[in-house]
């Protein structure tokens, strides 16, 4: 059985192919372009790839056939909007795409920078601004939204219940996290036990800043994120989240995040040194495993460098499908585990900075 791994990099689209636990590189394609978003629609095995022109803009791209040709989709548009009311809004970097969910199979959601969701209802041929969320009285009020790193906040995690298309969470940073369970028609800002120790009060309602969420889909009430401040869990739908970051030394700090589907206690992270300092902890690549919901973390590290290291592992850079992980590298490396990431082997160590992986 064939597994393809997409690897959106600063230099072009990299397919990966795996056929009985031997990778190999299938193609390259878009050579030389920023491809800083690769998404497959499982439904309908619809790739997609946003590309971040350095003097073009955003474009978007889709293929129907596994990427042996492709086609040039219609981008959303902040025509007539306003990020403040003397500031037109505009499109700065499509963050993230997500089905709508097997009932509306038209459907697709996508999350930009700065800070707005769009949706398609006509598989992406059209998209449109979701305003109950754009003119959410938080946003408008820029010490509740703002950009971190970046100029705007952006919406970066859209996270579907697989079991209601209607209920949904969007992470953003800077705000925190949104859910809805009507389909984007009302938000309710669910940050409750998070941590923003950059702000006057850390447990402000808004301006928390998640770098990664998931939900389990197995057990829905159960969601984690990578966040700025540390590791954090929720067992009651986001009512209220747990500090479930490392102590003896492990890092808070990091921006990869995997997790188990079918095991609600167990998750992968690849942490940073810190905010100021993004190498990983003391100059040593490492993956940090929990199997108890984060009461303790152990590092894997087998197969992966023993020596210096200075890899920083992106938000949308770490994936799993089935007992199968992968990440990729700002430094262009690539690793693959075949058994739940007890142990690592390299796939590439050439490529350009990987900016968002795949599967197919």
């Amino acid at each position: 059985m064939k597994t393809q791994l997409l690897v959106g990099t600063s230099k072009g689209l990299v397919i990966f192919k795996c056929i009985d636990k031997r990778w190999s590189i299938e193609a390259v394609q878009f050579e030389g372009l920023p491809v800083s978003l690769v998404y497959v629609d499982d439904r309908s095995h619809t790739w997609w790839l946003g590309i971040s022109h350095r003097h073009w803009g955003e474009k978007l791209h889709y293929s129907n056939d596994e990427g042996k040709t492709w086609l040039e989709a219609a981008l959303p548009s902040y025509q007539n909007y306003y990020y403040k009311k003397s500031i037109p809004a505009a499109l700065k970097r499509i963050w993230v795409m997500q089905h709508a969910g097997k009932d509306r199979p038209q459907g697709l959601w996508l999350g930009t920078e700065p800070g707005g969701l769009f949706y398609s209802d006509d598989n992406g041929k059209n998209f449109h601004l979701i305003e109950s969320l754009w003119n959410h009285p938080s946003r408008t009020d820029e010490t509740q939204w703002f950009g971190a790193g970046k100029d705007y906040p952006f919406i970066h995690s859209i996270v579907l219940d697989p079991h209601n298309s209607n209920h949904l969470y969007i992470g953003i940073s800077c705000a925190g996290i949104f859910e809805t369970n009507d389909a984007g028609q009302s938000w309710q800002a669910r940050n409750k036990g998070l941590k923003a120790a950059y702000l006057p009060n850390p447990s402000a309602e808004m301006g928390h800043d998640p770098h990664r969420v998931l939900m389990c889909s197995k057990n829905t009430s159960v969601i984690w994120q990578q966040n700025h401040c540390g590791i954090f869990r929720t067992e009651n739908c986001g009512a209220v989240w747990n500090d479930v970051s490392g102590t003896d030394g492990f890092p808070l700090y990091g921006f990869a995040l995997a997790i188990d589907e079918e095991n609600e206690n167990v998750a992968w992270v690849i942490p940073a040194q810190s905010d100021e300092d993004r190498t990983p902890p003391g100059l040593k690549l490492t993956v940090c495993k929990t199997e108890d919901c984060g009461k303790s973390w152990q590092s894997k590290t087998k197969g992966l460098p023993s020596g210096l290291s200075f890899d920083l592992v992106l938000r949308h850079s770490f994936v799993r499908k089935n007992n199968i992980l992968c990440f990729g590298s700002t430094n262009g490396n690539l690793y693959a585990s075949e058994d739940h990431g007890e142990s690592w082997h390299e796939l590439s160590k050439n490529l350009a900075s990987v900016l968002h992986l795949a599967f197919s």
